[in-house]
């Protein structure tokens, strides 16, 4: 199933990759497969990472999410993308301009999938299991549905 066809997992990634980030400076994840009842990330990863680190993990993706930021798209040069971001993800078409996804001003990175326009309808985010393996960290995660 395409990211597009799951905007509201699409989005938690992005809060989840960010997060990451932050927390780790492991980088966005190199692979994912996103799907509207669950999905996994995948980090280069060299340290441990245990079940107090995925309740840190997803409390922080949760905190991001209740923060109800607007999630927009903005067209952005390549070349200027590039000094901002890593492009080693994007397919080799992607073309000159290229869309950018801001999760208000918590995260940013380069995107072509579908996305909620609010955090707040992503709904609460889940950490179901998580293993390192040969420096990969998988994440599997799930999503609840929002409050209406």
């Amino acid at each position: 199933m395409s990211k597009d066809e799951a905007p509201r997992m699409h989005t938690a990634e992005h809060v989840l990759n960010g997060v990451m980030v932050a927390r780790y400076g492991c980088g966005r994840c190199f692979s994912a497969h996103i799907n509207p009842k669950k999905s996994k990330c995948d980090y280069s990863f060299d340290r441990p990472f245990d079940d107090a680190d995925a309740r840190a993990v997803e409390a922080e993706v949760n905190r991001v999410l209740s923060g109800n930021l607007p999630v927009t798209a903005v067209d952005m040069d390549r070349a200027e993308a590039a000094s901002r971001f890593d492009l080693g993800r994007l397919p080799d078409d992607a073309g000159d301009t290229l869309r950018i996804v801001r999760v208000g001003e918590f995260d940013a990175c380069p995107c072509s999938g579908a996305h909620v326009g609010n955090t707040s309808e992503v709904g609460a985010f889940r950490i179901i299991s998580h293993d390192v393996e040969n420096g990969v960290l998988r994440v599997r995660f799930k999503l609840d549905t929002p409050a209406t």
